[in-house]
Formats: structure tokens, C-alpha cells, sequence
């Protein structure tokens, strides 16, 4: 229960704000590098593009 609430919040903020989305994203998934930001943030920024 507590992974689809985690999934439909992050829905919720990819269409409402994309820093936002990013910023939740890096609690929810666990980022541990800083890479594991920097490629989340590029998908999501290839995503804007198209």
C-alpha cells in the first residue's frame, strides 16, 4: 500500500512541478550518489525536451 501511495504522489508531482518531483524522488528511491541524482534529473529533463 505504502509503494502505490509513493507512486501516485510521484505522478502527482511530475505534472505539477518538476523540481518538486525530483526532490521526493531522492527520499522515495533512495538516492545514495550523486550520480543517482544527476541521471534522475537528466531523464526527467530528456522528458521536458520531447
Amino acid at each position: 500500500a505504502s509503494r502505490a501511495i509513493g507512486e501516485m504522489v510521484m505522478e502527482g508531482l511530475h505534472r505539477l512541478d518538476a523540481v518538486a518531483y525530483i526532490r521526493f524522488a531522492s527520499v522515495y528511491r533512495d538516492f545514495t550518489e550523486a550520480k543517482d541524482f544527476e541521471e534522475f534529473a537528466s531523464s526527467v529533463r530528456d522528458a521536458v525536451k520531447h
